[in-house]
């Protein structure tokens, strides 16, 4: 009998217009050697996700799971579990962290298979940053603890990029600066880059969250931040030092009122993140520095050949160890179920209506 799979859409061109689509999970006989089908259980849905719809075009993120006549499917992290396999070395039962849709299953190209796991390089992620492609065993994985799955999704992707940031920064000596300004200071990255620029040796730059007024006590409670700022504030902050801007929010108009009050005083413009994805903008003709995306994979590209194969893994999984017994403190999981569950949190996680403490986890 068919098994039906479920799938969550969103206009590429409209994030507001969703959608569950319904179809059929591939038959064993229907799979080609390597492939696998896998039952998504569970994944993490926070600011990042939408930062990846707002980055798809430019980014590439609607490749990784195609959808047709202008709809997307959005990349979340999480857990799933293998229910078919033509894969030599990949049983039913296996379970997996990585990349997924935002789904109920998921047919994947296991290549390179391994101890740690596989990768997927089939068709049009072939050449898709890597790091993406990349599926875990939970077995073989000694960072894995199934108690804290939920932590893992949430958090850990966004961790890994706060980590690279606060590496590349401290790698350019912070371009000469003695303050980093992050804006959408209460979200996860930036409270993880917060974190990690918090543990730089004396005399480290001095880290400054700008946040909403409705978000100021909270990442203020954080205590990885030596001020907390809100938007208002900006054209009163002191300019008399040197500056770096890390931009989680994407929000050109906070992006023009930084640029225009420090000046020639910022040293450096770092885009990150698109969580205020309604008010994305350009970095033309601002004051100061042009805006430079920044792309982990470069990152760890340029790690690996500086330290060495497995470095940053093992670099990351040190710090990642440090991070997690904060996150009891921090977040708050929330869980959900359904088409219902998925569609309401995504609305809510879209209007920036989910609290900066709350941590979503969602499956079908």
């Amino acid at each position: 009998m068919p098994v039906t799979r479920h799938e969550f859409r969103v206009r590429r061109d409209n994030l507001r217009d969703c959608k569950i689509f319904d179809g059929e999970v591939p038959a064993t006989n229907a799979l080609q050697p390597s492939e696998i089908i896998l039952k998504i259980d569970r994944f993490a849905l926070t600011s990042n996700n939408i930062t990846y719809a707002a980055f798809g075009h430019r980014m590439k993120y609607w490749d990784f799971f195609p959808a047709p006549d202008g709809w997307g499917t959005i990349p979340v992290w999480g857990f799933a579990d293998v229910v078919t396999s033509a894969a030599e070395g990949i049983k039913a039962g296996e379970r997996f962290y990585g990349y997924f849709p935002m789904a109920s299953h998921v047919r994947l190209a296991a290549t390179r298979v391994s101890k740690a796991g596989f990768v997927d390089e089939a068709g049009l992620r072939a050449p898709l940053a890597a790091v993406y492609n990349f599926y875990t065993r939970t077995a073989a994985d000694p960072a894995y603890n199934a108690q804290h799955e939920n932590e893992q999704a949430l958090l850990k992707p966004l961790f890994f990029t706060s980590f690279l940031i606060a590496d590349f920064l401290a790698g350019n000596k912070f371009f000469g600066a003695t303050t980093v300004i992050l804006s959408s200071a209460s979200s996860k990255t930036a409270y993880g880059l917060a974190h990690e620029l918090a543990k730089q040796p004396a005399p480290r730059a001095r880290v400054l969250g700008l946040t909403s007024a409705r978000n100021k006590a909270f990442t203020t409670r954080l205590g990885c931040y030596d001020e907390v700022c809100t938007y208002d504030e900006i054209a009163t902050l002191p300019v008399d030092e040197k500056a770096v801007y890390v931009d989680m929010s994407g929000d050109a108009a906070v992006r023009t009122a930084l640029h225009t009050r420090f000046g020639d005083q910022m040293t450096y413009s770092c885009s990150v993140g698109g969580t205020h994805w309604e008010n994305l903008g350009g970095g033309g003709a601002l004051p100061g520095p042009r805006p430079v995306l920044f792309f982990a994979p470069a990152q760890i590209k340029k790690r690996t050949a500086d330290w060495g194969p497995g470095e940053v893994q093992k670099r990351l999984a040190a710090a990642w160890t440090v991070f997690l017994p904060k996150l009891g403190q921090w977040m708050r999981v929330i869980e959900g179920r359904g088409a219902a569950a998925i569609e309401q949190t995504y609305r809510a996680v879209l209007d920036g209506k989910v609290g900066p403490d709350e941590g979503h986890m969602l499956g079908f």
